[in-house]
């Protein structure tokens, strides 16, 4: 069984019976043990900073500076991805500009044709209704000159007819009785 023994501030497990040595005796073999193993470690030491010095000028520096090199490309890339992505945005906004000036061109040039269209047809109804007009005063005038031709002819006919028609009922008239 083990107790619980608190001891100038350590806590030590101990089984019964158990008695704590001589501390003064022990705290100097600690401190010899501690200086052998630290005149021990110190190659250890030597080896491990001189391979941390080796490793970082032999292969960190120049994986640093290959990893900044195609860190600067990538932004490079991708800055002058974005420049292209931006004079294409701009050209298709100038073409669609250019584009929609043209299609108001067209309207205009449409609409222009359009308003030839209807003054020239107007001006062809005009024309025509002052030919159809003239035509229509033409056949009245010959109408009526026709028709005063006719009145003098049948006036002078009506007397000619007249005295047919008065011969004839005087002749019938003489040859019945």
């Amino acid at each position: 069984m083990c107790y619980l023994n608190v001891f100038g501030g350590v806590v030590v497990f101990a089984s019964p019976g158990f008695a704590l040595p001589n501390t003064a005796n022990q705290m100097d073999d600690t401190i010899r043990a501690l200086g052998e193993l630290l005149i021990q470690s110190l190659p250890t030491f030597f080896i491990v900073l001189f391979l941390f010095a080796y490793l970082r000028q032999i292969i960190f520096k120049p994986l640093d500076k290959v990893l900044a090199e195609r860190k600067e490309a990538t932004q490079g890339a991708r800055e002058h991805a974005a420049q292209a992505l931006d004079r294409a945005s701009a050209k298709a906004a100038e073409y669609e500009e250019q584009l929609r000036l043209a299609r108001n061109e067209i309207y205009k040039e449409q609409e222009a044709q359009r308003l030839m269209w209807r003054e020239q047809q107007a001006a062809q109804l005009t024309e025509a209704r002052r030919s159809s007009d003239a035509a229509i005063a033409a056949a009245k005038a010959g109408i009526a000159t026709e028709a005063e031709i006719a009145k003098q002819s049948l006036a002078t006919q009506t007397q000619s007819l007249a005295d047919g028609i008065a011969r004839a009922v005087l002749s019938t008239g003489r040859s019945a009785k």
